[in-house]
């Protein structure tokens, strides 16, 4: 797998295509940092790391509106190929706010309105809504 998080997101938008309550992935703690932030918002209802020293889980619950998944769509932005930097004053909102930028900082994996907010910018990760 080249791509983890990318790899991530879309085990949750599938999920909850399928109409799955959880999804399982491989543990890492940027994926728990990002599994966070997504709880948060409220993307998900739940994440919990499962397993043993050598094979931790990521367990993440699908969050739904009625019977629609909650996720409908991302995308990411910075990847491994190529990655993509925004300052403070670059950050904008996502679907006139109805979406989410998730950002790595310096000061930890925080929203886009987070991160403006707190005046630090960093490497946008993806957008979801």
């Amino acid at each position: 797998m080249h791509d983890p998080i990318s790899d991530m997101l879309i085990r949750i938008k599938n999920g909850g295509t399928a109409g799955k309550e959880i999804v399982e992935m491989p543990f890492s703690n940027v994926k728990e940092a990002i599994a966070k932030v997504l709880f948060t918002e409220g993307y998900i209802t739940s994440y919990a790391k499962k397993g043993k020293k050598v094979q931790k889980t990521l367990e993440v619950g699908i969050a739904y509106e009625g019977k629609t998944p909650r996720v409908s769509d991302l995308a990411r932005m910075s990847k491994p190929s190529r990655r993509f930097y925004l300052g403070a004053d670059e950050i904008k909102p996502i679907k006139n706010g109805f979406g989410l930028m998730v950002m790595s900082t310096p000061k930890g994996i925080m929203t886009g309105a987070d991160a403006k907010k707190g005046r630090v910018g960093g490497e946008a990760l993806f957008k979801i809504w």
